[in-house]
């Protein structure tokens, strides 16, 4: 029997790093890429249209590079930018241990959502009854917002925005504690903190998909309309 031919008979073939199917996380890295060099005046609006819909109709790895080969940033790893863990606690001294705003509901419901300031310390106590607190539009002022949740035959359902660090420490007893671990890719993003506890109830923090930081997004749109501007009154 002849090995050696069996064995190179059988060696699959593996596909070049360029011929992989792109991913969605690719095709928006390039269009971050993209985004950027339109607001620093490097494309066109038109130009920016045309490779943006490109991008989205692209099958492979190799395909999307040619859509930033001539920009700076393709050359430099601008696009990739090194993985944030925010701390797990709170800095020492800068939290408040009395309460900006205390978010109460017994045998009631509560809730906290839309346009508003996040304080720097909220307490919520859910006593056979429920609290939701929603930060997906609010208006981060601290760079760190700590939440104390107490929940006792009752539930705390806390929201976050896509682009925020999200940690928890708290304890359950024979109940639920849920917080899910949230890294945001800008070292400057704000980090929430979620603490307490849960007695026969549930607290839940968890990021809102779709919903980014209004302070972060309207930077990033400001710089892009700005640009447009420029490129419209040419």
């Amino acid at each position: 029997m002849d090995l050696q031919k069996r064995s190179d008979s059988a060696a699959p073939t593996l596909a070049k790093p360029t011929d992989l199917r792109a991913s969605d996380a690719d095709r928006d890295r390039i269009a971050d890429i993209l985004r950027d060099a339109l607001a620093e005046g490097r494309l066109t609006a038109e130009e920016h249209s045309e490779r943006v819909e490109g991008v989205l109709a692209t099958k492979t790895v190799g395909e999307l590079d040619q859509f930033v080969r001539d920009l700076p940033a393709a050359h430099t790893g601008r696009a990739t930018p090194a993985y944030v863990s925010a701390p797990h606690r709170p800095t020492a001294g800068a939290i408040p241990v009395e309460a900006d705003e205390n978010v109460v509901a017994v045998f009631s419901a509560a809730v906290r959502k839309g346009r508003r300031r996040a304080g720097r310390r909220i307490h919520a106590y859910a006593i056979f009854g429920s609290v939701e607190i929603d930060l997906s539009e609010a208006i981060f002022e601290y760079q760190q917002v700590v939440i104390r949740a107490i929940s006792v035959f009752g539930s705390v359902e806390i929201r976050v925005p896509e682009n925020v660090s999200l940690r928890g420490s708290g304890a359950a007893v024979l109940g639920n504690f849920e917080v899910a671990t949230l890294d945001a890719d800008d070292a400057q993003a704000p980090v929430v903190y979620v603490d307490g506890l849960s007695v026969l109830g549930s607290v839940e923090a968890r990021p809102k998909r779709g919903k980014l930081i209004a302070d972060i997004l309207d930077r990033v749109t400001e710089r892009v309309d700005r640009s447009l501007r420029k490129h419209l009154d040419r």
